[in-house]
């Protein structure tokens, strides 16, 4: 059997500690910058009266409600996840599954608000339709994304995160530990603590 469990656990942190970040530009930027650069846009539209939006599917929806809730309760700013259920299928059903988070971002983003779209893939056309219409309403955008590195969201965003892996569960929890990062130092973590 061996040690296969720190061995996931190398691997796990080497897929989070060199996740990838890129400006609008598609420049390569260092970890702390786009950190440092998102928790600016979202103190931003806090401070606007706007608010945070989170978005993702299935195991990507749970980090997208987890951290909606952290970064209004810990974190001090407006922040919501658009997934609820009813509201999922309603819109899914009525128009199609691509348009669940386009539609309710025409409904409720404003200029200025942030929209963090979270994808294992990058290829979700929900996702990659919910980030052309806060595009529209003049919002800013922070993507993460995995799998291939050619995957569409990793190109959308104003910042964006990519993990290199093809594994649903090492992106899925960098993606997490990524955002819990980027909130906790934002309130003022540091390893000397």
């Amino acid at each position: 059997m061996g040690d296969r469990l720190g061995c996931y656990f190398e691997t796990l942190f080497k897929a989070t500690r060199e996740a990838e970040c890129t400006d609008a530009a598609g420049s390569r930027i260092s970890m702390d910058a786009a950190s440092e650069r998102v928790g600016e846009l979202c103190h931003a539209a806090h401070d606007a009266g706007g608010k945070v939006i989170f978005i993702g599917n299935g195991g990507s929806m749970g980090i997208a409600t987890h951290m909606a809730v952290d970064f209004s309760k810990n974190g001090g700013m407006r922040a919501t996840a658009l997934g609820d259920g009813a509201v999922l299928t309603c819109l899914g059903n009525d128009f199609s599954f691509d348009e669940v988070f386009s539609r309710q971002i025409e409904w409720h983003a404003r200029e200025g608000d942030v929209l963090i779209a979270i994808s294992s893939s990058g290829k979700s056309p929900d996702i990659l339709g919910g980030v052309r219409t806060a595009r529209a309403k003049g919002s800013k955008v922070v993507t993460f994304s995995g799998f291939r590195d050619d995957n569409p969201l990793r190109s959308s965003g104003d910042i964006n995160f990519y993990v290199r892996s093809l594994e649903y569960g090492f992106v899925e929890v960098a993606h997490q530990a990524i955002l819990h990062g980027i909130l906790d130092v934002d309130m003022g973590w540091n390893p000397g603590r």
